[in-house]
This record gives C-alpha cells, structure tokens and sequence, in this order.
C-alpha cells in the first residue's frame, strides 16, 4: 500500500489556533499570564492578528443565537427542574463571558481590546510611523486604527493617549464624538472615561465635535463630551507631555486622580479605601521606572496602611 501524506494547511492551523484564543479570552478562567501569551501570539505577524480579529467578529455574531439558545434551554431546564443549579449554571455562564469583556480591574487584557491594530499595554510606549513626515507617539494602555485616505492619513483612538505629530501633510485623529485634524502642528489626545481631552502642543489644530469646531493653538486645550467641545483653556504642557520624558508630574490634583493616572502604568491595581485619602492635594513627580515603589510613597506622606494582595493589588487605607 503506497505511503498517504497529509500537507499541513497553514491558514488552517492559524483559524485554529485564533478559535483556541477566543474560547480561552472568553472563558472566564484567563489569567493574566494568558493575557501575555496572547500579546505574544497575535503579535507574531498581521496574519495573526488578522486571525483574531475574523474569528473574534464570528464569534461575536453567534452570540444573539447562543443566547437565545441558552435561554431556551434554561427555560426548559426550569420547567423540568427549577431549582438553583439551573441557575447557577446560566450564572457561571454569563459571568465567564462578562469576565473576558470586563476583566475584573483590569488584570487581564479585555477581549475587545486585543484586536486593534496597534496596542501598548501597562506601562509601555510605542511609536507609529505615518507616511514620511508624521508619528504617532502612544502611551500606556493605549490602542489605535491606523487607515489611509486620499486626503492623508487617519488614525482612530480607541482608547488612551497619544502624541500625534504631522507634517506638511494633514493627518486626522477620531476618539469618542469628535476629531482633530493636525498640519505643520502636534497635538496630544487623550481619551479615557468617554472623555476626550485635545491639547495643542505646538501650531494650531482643528478640533471637531458635536455641535461646533475650532483651531485650538499652543498652548491650549479643549475637552470634548457628549454635549460638545468645551471652552478652549491654558494647559500645563509639562505635565500633559510628562510621559514622553519618563515621569508623570502633577500640580495640586486628588491623590484619586494620581492614583488612577499610576495605575495605568502599572501591573495589578493599587485601591484606595475610603475617602480620608482621596482629596487630598498631591504635588509630585514620579518617575514611570519607579512606579512600582509609589504606594509605599504615598503611605509615608499621607500616612497610609498599605495591604498587598496578589496580582499586584495594593490596599491604601
């Protein structure tokens, strides 16, 4: 009998191992070590990455069904036998797939956020080349669309901040309800907690929202809402570009807001209990490669007790 070969199908093997990732980001049992084998795996090549996303978006499109599905069996399962475990098991389900889109404190990578084109994850920084004369400098936590058009480049801030530098050919930036378009300027855009905030570093920008526009020039910024652009103000430039030079600085800001702005750039989550610490008025600066000390920081000035746990959170009472 002649000898029968097999060739393997690399596509094949690749939408396999994609489905894998998406059964195991979905599962609800990811560790933050699976966060960091993923970025590892869909970082090999754009085929992978590309991968992901196209199995992601099937996987995504099946949930209604699945859902439907899902409740018709527990209906008849609760006409057969009601009692808890019927629940509990629709529980376990649910929670599974709500833990892979909403990780608890972030611990993990949410599976929204693995799919972008470009990403940096806690603590890391990286730059994007536009065409010949334009970058995109992306801090921590942070994720990006990059597309090209006939009138220049676009980028799309999915979520965190960036340093977008342009040209003499334009390049626009959308995040949330607005957009800015930058020429012969720099501009840093950040876009955290459905609030956008445009900062002209140098130049002049052109800042669109709801309901207006306007050319925002250094060194001023604008915040962008639901309800629109805000008024144009002074912006403190040190402070705002202070991760491009490796420190966070803050001017007589909430320890809360200090705390919120080191936990994204940092592993793990540091928490603040109760409300004695959180107003308290914090001139600091603090070095990004130092981080992992800030706790400690903050509990000789303030006075605080520190309780670690693992995965990197800190308890600040």
């Amino acid at each position: 009998m002649a000898a029968m070969f097999t060739r393997k199908n690399p596509q094949l093997a690749l939408r396999r191992e994609a489905q894998a990732w998406v059964l195991r980001l979905a599962s609800g049992q990811a560790t933050e070590a699976d966060g960091a084998a993923f970025r590892q795996w869909c970082g090999q090549s754009a085929e992978h990455a590309r991968a992901f996303k196209e199995t992601r978006a099937a996987w995504q499109a099946l949930q209604p069904a699945a859902r439907r599905a899902h409740a018709e069996q527990m209906a008849r399962a609760r006409a057969r036998a009601p009692g808890r475990r019927a629940f509990l098991g629709g529980a376990l389900a649910a929670c599974g797939a709500y833990l892979a889109f909403r990780p608890p404190l972030d611990l993990w990578p949410a599976v929204s956020e693995l799919a972008a084109d470009y990403r940096s994850g806690a603590g890391e920084q990286r730059e994007v080349a536009l065409g010949e004369d334009a970058t995109v400098q992306m801090n921590t936590r942070t994720r990006i669309n990059v597309s090209a058009q006939a009138r220049g480049e676009r980028v799309d801030l999915l979520a965190g901040e960036v340093e977008l530098r342009a040209g003499a050919r334009p390049v626009s930036l959308s995040a949330g309800a607005g957009s800015v378009t930058v020429r012969d300027a720099c501009v840093n855009v950040r876009y955290t907690d459905a609030q956008v905030r445009v900062t002209c570093l140098e130049g002049v920008a052109r800042v669109q929202g709801p309901g207006g526009e306007l050319a925002l020039a250094a060194p001023r910024q604008v915040l962008l809402g639901a309800d629109g652009l805000g008024a144009p103000r002074d912006a403190d430039l040190a402070a705002i570009s202070g991760w491009r030079r490796g420190v966070l600085e803050f001017n007589d800001v909430p320890l809360a807001q200090v705390v919120d702005e080191i936990n994204r750039h940092r592993a793990g989550r540091i928490l603040l209990m109760g409300d004695r610490l959180a107003g308290s008025r914090v001139q600091a600066r603090f070095p990004l490669d130092q981080l992992a000390d800030a706790a400690l920081l903050i509990r000789d000035v303030y006075g605080a007790q520190v309780t670690t746990l693992p995965g990197g959170i800190v308890l600040l009472s």
